[in-house]
């Protein structure tokens, strides 16, 4: 935020696109109150809305740097988790999976067939 002092002795605030995003963002999780969010950043609710709309139609999309490859590691070894004594079973595959979106992060656990990962994707990307 910069602040900005005005001829008639007042003074004006300025938000980053980063700031702006981030505040909407705040306002788009669940149960979260644009007046109460407004007013944890100071900001009047209107003007939060109107962030919102620019948000929407990608107006607030902060330059990001071109796409790159990200490393990732693939395993052979699956570990396992033993049933508890007394419980009849088989031994239970265990593993994580975890996406980070930018504006969501997904963690699935446990055995996770392809239709459950893509589901969740979908779901996030609408």
């Amino acid at each position: 935020m910069v602040l900005v002092k005005l001829k008639d002795g007042g003074t004006r605030r300025f938000r980053s696109k980063e700031e702006r995003r981030q505040i909407v963002e705040e306002t788009m999780k669940p149960g979260a109150s644009v007046a109460v969010v407004a007013r944890a950043h100071d900001v009047n609710a209107n003007q939060v809305f109107k962030w919102r709309r620019e948000y929407r139609q990608g107006r607030l999309d902060v330059a990001k740097p071109s796409a790159a490859l990200v490393p990732v590691r693939i395993s052979d070894a699956i570990s396992t988790m033993q049933a508890k004594p007394g419980r009849r079973g088989r031994t239970k595959r265990s593993g994580v999976i975890d996406i980070d979106l930018g504006h969501a992060r997904v963690r699935i656990e446990g055995a996770a067939d392809a239709e459950c990962v893509r589901a969740a994707l979908e779901g996030l990307l609408r």
